[in-house]
């Protein structure tokens, strides 16, 4: 028994209430557990009970013992002074005053299934990072619907507090905190970091100031990413090059220290056809959060985002090294991660920060009409049973994965309380 798993069984009351007793022997009846309580304090209040035939309302206190009472120093603690009941997993102190106020005792030794007892063992001492990958299945489809929903919402209230801190940073300039956030995505895993840093040394007035000139938006980004030292023979990097130079020191930039990386990916996801790629959208738009933010679908923030890097790069992946023919197009993949990682954060932050609720769920719809995310933890959950048919799956999924199972949450999880639920 731990203290967590005693707080969820009287939580949700998991335990046999018939000829319920005080262990003075007085009848109790529970009319409301209490509210659970994460603060200092007793584990719930706010608790309404009947006691013979006297009702109170007050706080709850749980211990796996009920010798703890004075081991935890509650006795002398004034946050425990409206404790009405003491709720314990046995009475270790028979024969003695273990509470100098006399709080009325219920012990729920005996009271609880022993297969709810197994099943939570079960979960806890499984290995594997999934808990529950052999019972997932036999959670009703309902539950998880409404689990999914929570954790997508979870998700982004996770991420939208990365943007307040960002937005804080910037005295709340939201143009500048959607490019830092959208570079960074665009970098994807790999070069992610490094992308923002880039971003966050370009101003957007910088970047506004020189969105007609294509070749200039280039010369900054891939200037700043520290992509224009070299010495180059032809002559549309030599020309990029005397651009950055210019610019560094018309505004007296600093360029970015984080390493660029391109082993181990494809040449379509080089950082310099994905920073080319990024100029070319700067060069085509302009307020890129006030559009998003107004744009009813997401459809139509892919047409947007679907562009297509400048000439040089049809031929090229790399600055000075020619390759055959190939217009590099924004594909679906990175649109569709610029979508649910950039854009759909940004409105629900926006939403959240505003108090407009209708950001908040148009950003849970837009989640739910894209296309699934596909990766190691949306292919396990799918072999479990799992459904993973929209966006709004594969961040709920990978949430509960990152946030629950792997720290085995089992008690806080919509599905991991069915199963024990499934046990009584």
């Amino acid at each position: 028994m731990t203290e967590r798993l005693l707080q969820f069984i009287w939580q949700m009351q998991y335990f046999n209430k018939s000829s319920l007793c005080t262990s003075a022997g007085e009848s109790l009846t529970i009319q409301h557990p209490g509210l659970f309580n994460t603060n200092q304090g007793p584990d719930f209040l706010q608790a309404k009970i009947k006691i013979g035939t006297t009702s109170w309302v007050g706080n709850v206190e749980l211990h796996i013992r009920s010798s703890d009472w004075k081991s935890h120093n509650h006795e002398d603690d004034d946050n425990y002074s409206n404790v009405m009941l003491h709720v314990v997993w046995e009475h270790d102190s028979k024969g003695t005053d273990e509470s100098a106020r006399n709080i009325p005792l219920l012990i729920l030794q005996d009271r609880v299934s022993k297969f709810l007892l197994t099943r939570y063992e079960e979960l806890m001492y499984n290995h594997t990072i999934i808990a529950c990958e052999k019972t997932a299945h036999t959670v009703p489809a309902f539950i998880w619907d409404a689990w999914k929903t929570r954790l997508a919402a979870e998700r982004l209230e996770r991420k939208s507090l990365i943007f307040q801190s960002y937005l804080r940073q910037t005295n709340n300039h939201w143009e500048e905190v959607f490019w830092w956030i959208l570079a960074k995505n665009f970098g994807a895993t790999v070069n992610a970091e490094a992308f923002e840093a880039m971003a966050r040394s370009v101003p957007v007035n910088i970047l506004a100031k020189h969105k007609n000139q294509i070749h200039q938006i280039e010369a900054l980004l891939l200037g700043q990413a520290g992509l224009l030292n070299a010495d180059f023979t032809e002559s549309y990097p030599v020309m990029l090059q005397k651009e950055y130079r210019f610019l560094r020191e018309k505004y007296t930039l600093k360029p970015i220290h984080e390493p660029v990386h391109f082993l181990r990916m494809r040449p379509g996801n080089f950082p310099t056809i994905r920073l080319a790629q990024l100029a070319m959208l700067i060069h085509r738009s302009s307020h890129l959060f006030a559009q998003i933010k107004e744009i009813p679908s997401p459809n139509e923030v892919m047409e947007l985002f679907t562009v297509t890097a400048n000439d040089y790069w049809h031929y090229h992946y790399r600055l000075d090294e020619p390759s055959s023919f190939r217009p590099k197009i924004t594909g679906n993949m990175i649109i569709q991660n610029v979508i649910i990682n950039t854009a759909v954060p940004a409105i629900f932050t926006y939403g959240v920060v505003n108090k407009e609720l209708r950001f908040k769920i148009k950003a849970l719809q837009w989640l739910e009409s894209i296309a699934p995310e596909e990766n190691r933890i949306t292919r396990k959950w799918e072999q479990l049973g799992i459904h993973n048919v929209s966006a709004l799956d594969s961040q709920a999924l990978t949430e509960l994965t990152k946030e629950y199972c792997l720290y085995k949450n089992c008690l806080q999880c919509a599905a991991g309380a069915a199963i024990l639920r499934g046990s009584i």
